[in-house]
């Protein structure tokens, strides 16, 4: 779960006026209502649920980007256009380092992982993982300084035998300033974690950042629906989709012509697809089910998966939808907007225990009602669940003390310089029987445009 992640140089995040980073944070404040709201484990207690407001540019879905640039550093490299993602409000900010650092929860553990960079030279000049203690004090797992050519292990992973080795791949990258050794020890090391489990806490961190840690933007599909494919409770799943008024009550898979599916994709991505498709049949000599090795194929319109049976043959299916009583199927891309948008929100409702969600902009092709029984719906199931959801949104419904606490709202506000803070309803300490909405909308906690007279009166 995620504790806080903390930002600087990016995008249209500087820093503070103390220099200090900018925060956003899923550390329960002191609230005391809605306790089922929390992770608690004794020594801290984590909201599992933010929305962040702001008025258009302000910066909410820079704060998207950031976690999301921050997760494809470690997992792929530096992204295209790196170089120009550090904060232009000031010409200093260029050649300043950018600042990035996540702290989670995992395995029972508190783990603070972070590096700066300077982007427009694409050079790294620390990175850092240390556990937290409840007493707020650090143990070091490993750090490095790149400027001046140092790096330290601690704890665990210094016990004889692994240290050698982790001196050996941090002595091979030293001089790499533009590589991680978080990703290294994530790249081809097998054997070293079935040889020494002190050095899990590498790949945990790793895996929880590249598949804990599930961004979503709103003109992407959020869920490849392999939550329809692949689950046994189907009674279950057409309960939660009809009780959103969709109109939907039953679903099936169903076979159609692989061929029709393949033709309409360039040839190269059909030739990547097909030896991709005989891999996993090769590889299919343990007996797996079929859904394991299929490929899911999902484009904003359409859903397929293809597999290979044991013949050799392709087999196609795709999802189609029953309306009311009839038995007459209808197709992913005959649903309207909204539906399938909320098809996509459904893997949040069903997913189990240990993902932090982002979504950017919930209210894209929702209804408002909409948008507040799923808020609410989601607060409901994540009860029985360490799950994490953080969305940005406009909706002013969700603004509600009935609903939400009073630290699962943000606010990110620019100033006029052009820089976005980022900071809680909990620093304005609101009554509990205010209309926090109409506060909201009239500007008392700023994330609000500022209109100037679209067309001004001529003197005459």
């Amino acid at each position: 779960m995620l504790i806080r992640f903390n930002i600087k140089n990016f995008l249209s995040f500087s820093d503070r006026e103390d220099g200090r980073s900018e925060e956003f944070s899923m550390i329960a404040g002191k609230v005391r209502s809605k306790k089922e709201h929390l992770y608690e484990d004794g020594k801290l207690k984590l909201l599992k649920f933010a929305a962040v407001y702001g008025a258009n540019a302000s910066g909410k879905s820079n704060l998207v980007k950031a976690l999301d640039f921050m997760q494809r550093i470690v997992v792929s490299g530096f992204p295209e256009g790196h170089t120009d993602r550090y904060c232009k409000v000031a010409a200093e900010c260029r050649d300043q380092e950018s600042y990035f650092e996540l702290e989670i929860l995992l395995n029972d553990k508190y783990y603070a992982y972070g590096f700066e960079v300077i982007l427009n030279q694409s050079r790294f000049t620390s990175e850092w993982l240390v556990e937290l203690t409840a007493d707020n004090k650090e143990r070091l797992i490993f750090s490095r300084d790149i400027v001046k050519g140092t790096y330290e292990f601690g704890g665990a992973v210094k016990t004889k035998g692994l240290l050698e080795k982790l001196n050996v791949y941090a002595e091979d990258i030293q001089e790499d300033s533009s590589v991680l050794l978080l990703s290294i020890m994530n790249q081809n090391k097998k054997t070293l974690y079935q040889q020494f489990e002190q050095a899990a806490i590498f790949q945990d961190v790793y895996m929880w950042i590249r598949n804990g840690l599930d961004i979503n933007y709103p003109d992407r599909p959020i869920s490849d629906y392999s939550y329809m494919a692949e689950t046994e409770n189907v009674e279950e799943i057409c309960r939660i989709i009809a009780a959103f008024g969709t109109g939907i009550t039953d679903f099936q898979m169903v076979e159609v012509p692989a061929e029709k599916v393949l033709g309409h994709l360039p040839k190269k991505i059909q030739e990547d697809l097909l030896a991709d498709m005989e891999k996993k049949t090769v590889d299919r000599k343990t007996e797996l089910d079929e859904a394991a090795t299929g490929i899911i194929m999902r484009s904003n319109r359409d859903f397929f998966i293809l597999n290979i049976d044991k013949e050799g043959n392709m087999i196609c299916r795709t999802i189609k939808f029953s309306h009311g009583k009839k038995n007459i199927l209808f197709e992913l891309s005959e649903e309207s907007d909204g539906t399938v948008r909320l098809l996509d929100l459904l893997e949040v409702l069903l997913s189990e225990s240990g993902k932090t969600y982002i979504i950017d902009e919930l209210d894209r092709c929702l209804h408002p009602g909409l948008r507040y029984k799923f808020v609410e719906t989601f607060l409901e199931l994540a009860a029985q669940r360490n799950i994490q959801l953080i969305v940005t949104t406009h909706e002013s419904r969700l603004l509600d003390f009935d609903l939400l606490r009073r630290d699962e709202i943000w606010f990110v506000n620019k100033r006029r310089s052009g820089e976005s803070d980022i900071y809680s309803l909990e620093e304005y300490n609101a009554r509990f029987d205010q209309k926090i909405d109409k506060a909201y909308l009239e500007g008392r906690y700023g994330g609000v445009p500022v209109f100037n007279p679209v067309f001004p009166v001529r003197e005459v």
